[in-house]
């Protein structure tokens, strides 16, 4: 039997429930600690969701979770917004991470460790607002997430989200794709171009990466800040937009400031609230959880693994991830396809990145590798080549990074990109000097 919960009741803190009681414990020690309305109001739980029900439960915006107890546990997409969430209460914190998991359907975030919510539970109570927020944190830790999160909890919701990741659009382009231009106004130019401000106009644009945005367009960014006008290349009118902007980094953007590569005013109007994400390895919470979304969002075919096995989790939970999030999901769909048609993945199939990396974890003249094991591919070779003779001249010039591009015959900016690569990558401590 389902009892839907309603949130002007005095029982708001819990979603629907089955009347048995069957899975109380479960869900007492997993919904009092979930986010705020925006988790527990969004999922039904009950045992044997009838299908029409279920997809009636979807069709309203909620998540239909169906549970039940079993000694071959699964975790399983049977649709869009229902999920069915067969566990052993012997193994209740595997089925919490799974709960947690299903719960979070639909591109919402996942969180299962009391920083991680803590955040979440600021971040809800800032989108209420049009204030700009700056999102900082290592590369691949979630930031994308955490601004459609903000913007989908905001008064915008309605309106456009736009993401764009500023180092990796060209930059003799770069101008034109964020303010537009008129047609004629540069060579190649045969028609009038809208440009990311005006394309997010009324809603959301996350400017990812915002500290490779080239100083020569930092003063027009600031413009559009203040006033709320950009001017279009070509155009002699500024164009009005009502934009909120969400700018994320994996830089500490003070320092860029003292670098003089960032300017002091433009990030004075970012930084209007910052937010700063952790490293995955500092949020150990998190794993289990994120674990079992990846594996609901990549394994989701008859036949494949449905569960994560104790052993699994416990080498998950033990790696420190230098590529954060980013790396634990390319772990998990590694191991689904070494699991093969296994009922669960176990540690057996759990192998982490093998990226060459650094072996210190601090400033950039520290070249000595170490590689887990021999690149696979050409590509691999070719990448882990450059990456060191990257670092390498970046520490025989001292860390300056405009010298270490001069020295390799390349732009700072394309070193800039070279180095988010790598960090991305794994091979370069998130939030080192370089």
């Amino acid at each position: 039997m389902i009892r839907q919960a309603i949130a002007t009741r005095a029982t708001a803190a819990a979603p629907a429930v089955c009347e048995s009681g069957a899975h109380d414990i479960l869900i007492g020690m997993t919904v009092p600690l979930m986010g705020g309305s925006w988790q527990r109001d969004r999922i039904v739980l009950g045992e044997a969701i009838p299908p029409a029900m279920a997809a009636g439960i979807a069709r309203s915006g909620k998540i239909a979770i169906a549970l039940d107890h079993a000694s071959v546990p699964v975790l399983a997409l049977d649709g869009a917004g229902r999920v069915t969430l067969s566990y052993d209460p012997a193994a209740l914190p595997e089925a919490r991470a799974a709960l947690i998991a299903a719960s979070a359907q639909g591109g919402w975030p996942v969180a299962g460790d009391p920083q991680s919510l803590a955040l979440l539970t600021l971040a809800e109570r800032i989108a209420v607002s049009d204030i700009p927020v700056l999102l900082e944190g290592p590369t691949g830790t979630g930031k994308e997430v955490l601004a459609r999160f903000i913007h989908r909890l905001s008064a915008r919701r309605e309106g456009p989200f736009v993401a764009v990741n500023c180092a990796a659009m060209p930059e003799a382009m770069l101008e034109a794709l964020l303010f537009g231009h008129k047609k004629g106004a540069f060579t190649g130019a045969a028609e009038a171009g809208e440009g990311l401000f005006r394309a997010a106009d009324g809603g959301t644009l996350l400017l990812d990466e915002i500290g490779e945005l080239p100083l020569a367009l930092q003063s027009k960014m600031l413009r559009a800040l203040q006033e709320g006008e950009i001017l279009p290349l070509g155009a002699t009118k500024p164009v009005k937009v009502d934009v909120r902007v969400v700018a994320a980094t994996n830089r500490h953007l003070a320092a860029e400031v003292e670098a003089g590569r960032f300017r002091e005013d433009l990030l004075y109007r970012l930084n209007v609230f910052p937010l700063r994400l952790p490293a995955l390895r500092d949020r150990p919470g998190d794993i289990a959880a994120l674990a079992f979304a990846m594996l609901l969002r990549h394994a989701p075919a008859p036949g494949q693994p449905g569960w994560i096995a104790r052993d699994a989790l416990d080498a998950l939970e033990a790696h420190p991830w230098p590529g954060n999030v980013r790396e634990l999901e390319n772990v998990i769909r590694r191991a689904i396809l070494l699991a093969g048609n296994a009922a669960a993945l176990s540690a057996e199939h759990i192998v982490f990145d093998t990226a060459v990396r650094m072996v210190a974890d601090t400033a950039p003249a520290a070249t000595a590798f170490v590689p887990a094991s021999a690149p696979r591919s050409l590509s691999d070779v070719a990448f882990a080549s450059e990456a060191q003779a990257i670092l390498q001249t970046l520490a025989n010039n001292g860390g300056n990074r405009a010298a270490t591009a001069r020295s390799l015959g390349i732009s700072e900016r394309t070193l800039r990109y070279r180095l988010a690569s790598m960090r991305g990558a794994g091979m370069l401590a998130a939030g080192g000097a370089a």
